[in-house]
C-alpha cells in the first residue's frame, strides 16, 4: 500500500495535550459505529484509566471498539486493566509480543499512533496512553477529516489481521468496516497522504523526507526527540545549509527521558553547525513531538527520523501540502525556537571534556547497536 496524495481534506494542528486529548475524548464519546486505536505506549495510570472508561462507554452503546497495542510498549499495562478492557467489550490485540524467537523479530515494534472514529475522523501524532503526556512531555497531534482517513483505516486493518498480532479480538473483525469520509467543503486545497514505514522492508517515510530535503527551496525545519540521524539525512541537511537554505533542528534539552540518546546525537552537532545548520534545544520540558516542515510540506506522526526507528519500527506519518497549514506549523516552530537555547558554534567548540566524553561513550554504544542490523 503506497501513500496516495488525496485532496479535499481538513487538517487541524493540535499542539499540547491540553488541546489534543480533549478533542480525542470528545470524538470517542460521540462514536456511533466504530473506534480503532493503535498505540505503542500504554501504561496503567490516570490517562490509561480515562481511556479505558471512554472505550467501555462506547462498547456499551454498541460501538465496535478495537484496540491494537505493541507487545513491548504495552508491558506496563496491568493485568487488571487488560481484563477490564476485555470485560467491557473491547477487542484487544497485541503486535509481536516478546518471545523466544529471533532478535530481529523482537526488535521489530509497532511505533504508530492512531485513533479513528466512525471511519470519519482520525488523529495521529507522537502520543501514547501514559501519564507523562498529561503534564511532563510536550507533544503535537493532528486531527484529520476527508478521503485520507480511509487510508488510515486500511493501514490499521492490515496490521490487525497480521500473523504477528495476537489477542482476544477476532482477526477478521475489521472486515467490512465502513468509512464515512467525504471531501470537506471549503478545504479542497488541503492535500495530504499517509506515508508509512516497515523497518528496512519498506522505507517510504525515509525516502519521502530525503526527497523533500534534497529539493527544498527555502527552509527545512525538523523537530525530533531522539536525534540520532542516518548518514544520508545528515549529509542532505548539511548540503542544504551550504546552499543557503534556512535549516534548523528543534531538539530536546537536558529534560530528556533517555539522556544517553541525547549525548549520542550531540556528537553530530559540530559538523552540522559548521555547515550552517542551526540547532535549538527546547528548555521548558521534554519535547516528544515529531514533525517536519520543508517549504510548504509538513510531515507529522510517529517517526523520529532516527536510524533505529527507520530500520526496525512500523511507523506512519500524515503528510500535508498546504500553505495555510504550513504557516501554522511554522508559527509553532517559531514559538518553540524562542523557548529554546540555540547552540552557538563557537561555544560548542569550547565545550568541556566531560561533555565530549559522554558523546564518545554513548556514540560508541549507538554505533554498536546500529551494527546489529
Amino acid at each position: 500500500m503506497r501513500g496516495i496524495w488525496r485532496d479535499g481534506n481538513h487538517f487541524e494542528l493540535l499542539p499540547e495535550a491540553s488541546r489534543f486529548l480533549p478533542a480525542m475524548f470528545e470524538a470517542l464519546d460521540g462514536a456511533e459505529s466504530s473506534i480503532l486505536i493503535e498505540l505503542y505506549l500504554m501504561e496503567s495510570g490516570r490517562l490509561a484509566s480515562a481511556l479505558i472508561t471512554a472505550l467501555e462507554r462506547a462498547a456499551a452503546r454498541g460501538v465496535t471498539v478495537m484496540l491494537l497495542l505493541d507487545g513491548y510498549g504495552a508491558m506496563g499495562l496491568a493485568g487488571e486493566d487488560r481484563e477490564r478492557l476485555e470485560a467491557g467489550g473491547v477487542a484487544l490485540r497485541f503486535f509481536n509480543p516478546l518471545g523466544f524467537h529471533s532478535l530481529a523479530r523482537n526488535l521489530t515494534r509497532d511505533h504508530r499512533k492512531l485513533v479513528v472514529v466512525d471511519g470519519r475522523v482520525a488523529f495521529t501524532g507522537g502520543f501514547g496512553a501514559v501519564d507523562e503526556f498529561l503534564d511532563a512531555w510536550y507533544e503535537v497531534a493532528v486531527r484529520i477529516e476527508g478521503p485520507v482517513v480511509a487510508d488510515w483505516v486500511r493501514l490499521f486493518c492490515r496490521l490487525w489481521d497480521s500473523p504477528l498480532t495476537r489477542g482476544s479480538g477476532a482477526p477478521g473483525l475489521v472486515r467490512g468496516l465502513g468509512t464515512a469520509t467525504r471531501e470537506a467543503e471549503g478545504y479542497r486545497g488541503m492535500s495530504g497522504r499517509v506515508v508509512w514505514g516497515q523497518g528496512y522492508r519498506y522505507q517510504a517515510i525515509r525516502l519521502s523526507l530525503y526527497g523533500r530535503v534534497s529539493g527544498a527551496r527555502q527552509r527545512i525545519w525538523v523537530c525530533t526527540p531522539y536525534f540520532v540521524p542516518t548518514f544520508g539525512l545528515r549529509l542532505r541537511l548539511a548540503r542544504a545549509a551550504r546552499r543557503g537554505l534556512d535549516v534548523r533542528l528543534l531538539l530536546p534539552g537536558e529534560a530528556h527521558d533517555h539522556p544517553g540518546v541525547r549525548y549520542a546525537g550531540q556528537r553530530f552537532y559540530g559538523r552540522l553547525l559548521k555547515a550552517g545548520v542551526r540547532i535549538f534545544e527546547f528548555q521548558p520540558t521534554f519535547i516528544h513531538a515529531k514533525f517536519s516542515l520543508v517549504d510548504d510540506w509538513v510531515s507529522l506522526g510517529s517517526c523520529n527520523f532516527d536510524h533505529w526507528s527507520l530500520h526496525w519500527n512500523l511507523e506512519a506519518n500524515q503528510e500535508v501540502e498546504n500553505r495555510r497549514f504550513a504557516g501554522e506549523v511554522a508559527e509553532l516552530f517559531e514559538r518553540h525556537f524562542a523557548a529554546s537555547r540555540e547552540i552557538e558554534p563557537a561555544a560548542w567548540a569550547r565545550r568541556p571534556r566531560w561533555q565530549r566524553l559522554k558523546e564518545w561513550l554513548f556514540g560508541s554504544l549507538d554505533g554498536m547497536l546500529t551494527r546489529l542490523r
